[in-house]
């Protein structure tokens, strides 16, 4: 028989330990930083600990929660998703239309916008998997090809909605939760089932550890890596909804930068960009931290440029940090082991 060896070797497959020695290092790191931004902004704000911020992070980010999960196993199967932002606004853009031209109840213009986005992640991953094409290159196109798209069938110009979309995200009574944050709670926990209680799940984490192998062990990965990309697209069209909901209006420009802030969000979670490991319970704390960090920032004053600057020095930070984390965590692994 002959064995093939993985191509991206993982030191947790040699010591189990190990994995959940990285795991726990992981929340645990995740959970400081979290605490040192709120200590900081609250130090620098007197507004930052009030409920109204907890509401700002809760409410306001549940877009970018539910793209970091499509995201999440975008990478894990060793891809990636550069055009979600321009698929949220295609996918808005079609149910500003339904709803405000062709004055479609919520739930068929929903139908719509859900298949939109799920139709670009299908066309992202046919020609990806099909003609294999780095998913780079293709959602690279798709990007600017679904942005195109949007301004020509909105005419560049910005769809009202109003109080048929504004309920999606206004806190509950009693609760300071919306609607739409509690959804994202609902899709994380989906997609953290899926990635690990299932067998699609753990084709997604052995495809992007060695396709190869899972290919000469007689399982045909081009099923599980065309499904990713559509819940991928599908999780855009969501976040669409919840940005709709957000500024009441479906704006042509609307998720700009977005593909940005969930892979920050994600890379900051521990998942890798190299593929085979990551964890959707992990990339929702790095929204936090995204979220926690750019409220913050708001709350000091920082100007856009200081902002920008500042979310990119986290982005290279954190895939720094990708980088030797391995390293770092079978170190301290080994020297507990001598310890002990």
């Amino acid at each position: 028989m002959t064995t093939v060896s993985p191509t991206n070797p993982d030191p947790t497959t040699k010591a189990p330990g190990l994995a959940r020695w990285r795991s726990a290092g992981d929340v645990l790191s995740m959970l400081v930083v979290l605490g040192v931004l709120i200590l900081l902004f609250g130090s620098f704000s007197n507004h930052f600990w009030t409920p109204q911020t907890v509401k700002t992070i809760v409410n306001q980010f549940a877009d970018l929660t539910v793209v970091a999960v499509g995201m999440t196993l975008v990478l894990v199967i060793g891809g990636i998703d550069l055009s979600v932002g321009s698929v949220m606004a295609l996918s808005g853009a079609v149910l500003g239309i339904a709803m405000a031209d062709w004055n479609l109840p919520f739930p068929v213009a929903l139908l719509a916008c859900l298949a939109v986005g799920a139709g670009c992640g299908l066309i992202n991953g046919l020609v990806s998997v099909m003609w294999s094409i780095p998913s780079f290159i293709v959602t690279l196109g798709m990007l600017e090809s679904a942005r195109g798209a949007t301004y020509l069938i909105t005419r560049s110009e910005t769809k009202y909605l109003g109080p048929r979309v504004e309920w999606i995200a206004r806190p509950l009574p009693g609760l300071g939760a919306s609607t739409g944050f509690l959804v994202a709670l609902v899709i994380v926990a989906l997609g953290h089932i899926l990635l690990t209680r299932t067998v699609m799940g753990r084709y997604m984490i052995a495809i992007g550890t060695n396709e190869e192998a899972v290919r000469l062990s007689g399982v045909d990965p081009r099923p599980t890596k065309l499904a990713t990309f559509v819940l991928s697209g599908l999780a855009a069209a969501v976040a669409a909804v919840f940005q709709v909901s957000r500024v009441s209006s479906a704006d042509p420009n609307g998720g700009i930068g977005m593909e940005l802030g969930a892979i920050a969000a994600v890379v900051i979670g521990g998942t890798s960009l190299m593929g085979g490991r990551g964890s959707v319970l992990r990339s929702f704390l790095g929204v936090l931290i995204i979220a926690v960090l750019q409220t913050g920032l708001d709350h000091v004053g920082a100007s856009e440029p200081a902002k920008r600057l500042i979310s990119g020095a986290v982005i290279v930070l954190a895939v720094i940090a990708d980088v030797h984390r391995g390293r770092w965590g079978e170190s301290v692994f080994r020297a507990l082991r001598r310890f002990k």
